[in-house]
């Protein structure tokens, strides 16, 4: 697969969550947001199950035992990022969650260049500001406040950019990307279900599950388990095996975008001046991380190779 393909098929992957988001909304008005996160998944695991299937029969890989602990962090950093988001938007408002969210295209290349002194290039560093000030735009500008669902927001900001970074780690090291994120949505189900048992337990979700209830949000479920998560997210694993994971946060930062899009269409949403300006950003911003020359700057990686010189 060539960068160019991988990168197209990580704008796809925007555009699919996008459109989940409407799907979301719609199904926390009827199902709690522990026990949606456990159905999506395991249903996306289950889709996803005969592919790793087909994979594992078709690839030899003898080290997928010793890499199992990879699953397990994958998953369980990616619960993390589903549930702070749902439980944040508890004590904040969509504008800022919708902000706050995205900032994980910005702390992807920060997080890269100090932690893992992964020096990045010139084109990454204005696509990701670009693209923060297009979502800033997007959402309109008004915020309230800071609560303390604004922090569970930032906090879910940091779990995305922590998994982005882990799958461009994890899947450029298995020759089964498929099978690692089908292992990533069980991993996640699994900790939906726990986390559901003892909200309610402690009392802290009024309704339980139940067969109506189930086909009220079948809708929502079958959307956000097969496409926004049995395709999305397994697009995501095998596409950032041949792209950045800078390059990748940007490019699937722009489900805000999309997401106001479908919004407008499904739900009757309409963006103001701003917002518009806002989307021509983030687009600027995707079509400068593909266009500019990647020169990079910042901290050493090693020693540089000296070529011979042509005469």
């Amino acid at each position: 697969m060539t960068t160019k393909l991988a990168n197209g098929l990580l704008l796809a992957v925007g555009a699919i969550w996008g459109l989940a988001f409407v799907a979301q909304q719609s199904a926390m008005d009827d199902m709690p947001a522990m026990l949606f996160i456990a159905l999506r998944f395991f249903l996306a695991a289950a889709v996803v199950a005969p592919m790793a299937i087909y994979e594992r029969a078709r690839i030899a890989d003898p080290d997928t035992a010793a890499r199992s602990h990879h699953f397990v962090v994958l998953g369980i950093v990616f619960f993390l990022g589903m549930s702070t988001q749902q439980i944040g938007l508890l004590g904040t408002t969509v504008t800022n969650a919708g902000f706050l969210t995205t900032l994980y295209v910005v702390i992807v290349p920060v997080l890269l260049f100090v932690v893992c002194r992964q020096r990045q290039s010139v084109a990454v560093w204005m696509s990701a500001f670009v693209s923060l000030i297009g979502v800033y735009l997007l959402s309109g500008g008004d915020f309230s406040r800071i609560t303390w669902g604004d922090w569970m927001v930032v906090l879910c900001a940091f779990c995305w950019a922590i998994h982005v970074i882990l799958v461009g780690r994890f899947a450029k090291q298995t020759n089964r990307p498929v099978s690692l994120a089908a292992k990533q949505f069980f991993v996640c189900g699994c900790c939906g279900t726990i986390a559901h048992l003892v909200s309610e337990s402690l009392g802290w979700t009024d309704s339980t599950f139940s067969v109506s209830m189930l086909l009220a949000v079948l809708p929502e479920i079958a959307y956000a388990g097969i496409l926004a998560g049995g395709l999305g997210f397994t697009l995501q694993i095998v596409a950032q095996r041949h792209t950045s994971s800078s390059v990748a946060a940007i490019l699937m930062g722009t489900e805000s975008l999309f997401a106001a899009v479908f919004g407008a269409v499904f739900v009757g949403d309409r963006l103001t001046p701003a917002g518009y300006f806002g989307c021509a950003l983030i687009f600027a911003a995707v079509i400068t991380v593909e266009l500019l020359p990647v020169k990079k700057f910042g901290m050493s990686q090693g020693p540089t190779v000296r070529q011979p010189r042509q005469d």
